[in-house]
């Protein structure tokens, strides 16, 4: 019975059931038996379908509204968490302030508190992208691409400006900056 959907669904329901600090077992102890630990377990493994009353009645009981159970409707082709963003300082640097300045700004935040300054790479989380796509009001697909564009990221070989965990250093090809829209 296990799909996609409920396999992620699952996750999200463990996701919140751990940043309660609560084990299965906990969670049954702390429900008075309402929430069954074996219950529970095989909601987060999708093994079992949960009725959207339960959800509901799950959610109030973790003190989250629903929504924040269910799974990201929207999954972003370009970002998954075995990727690697790396941004090209110096190709940002020679970007016009009015277009680039939040992702500069945001770039230099982040060597601050990291105390890195080598000024030629910055690599950068997929949260850290969904964060800019906000600031730049775009989707993370669109804003990889526009990075791609001014040359920020290196286009891999499958068309996403990423490198993978495996790789040591972006190849950025060559001068693939052109004018911000």
């Amino acid at each position: 019975m296990s799909t996609d959907y409920s396999r992620a669904l699952g996750a999200r329901l463990r996701a919140i059931r751990n940043q309660q600090g609560l084990s299965l077992q906990g969670v049954e102890d702390k429900s008075h038996g309402r929430w069954k630990a074996v219950v529970v377990g095989s909601y987060e493994r999708g093994d079992r379908a949960v009725t959207v009353q339960r959800l509901s009645e799950l959610a109030v009981f973790y003190g989250v509204p629903v929504s924040e159970l269910l799974p990201d409707p929207r999954p972003s082709s370009a970002v998954t968490k075995s990727t690697k963003i790396v941004l090209n300082l110096e190709s940002l640097g020679s970007l016009p302030a009015d277009e680039a300045g939040p992702l500069a700004r945001y770039a230099s935040t982040i060597q601050a508190q990291r105390h890195d300054y080598n000024g030629k790479v910055l690599s950068i989380r997929a949260e850290d992208l969904k964060s800019l796509a906000i600031i730049y009001d775009m989707s993370p697909d669109e804003l990889t691409t526009r990075l791609i564009e001014w040359g920020v990221l290196s286009p891999g070989a499958d068309g996403v400006g990423y490198a993978t965990e495996d790789d040591d250093e972006p190849s950025w090809g060559g001068d693939r900056r052109r004018t911000p829209r």
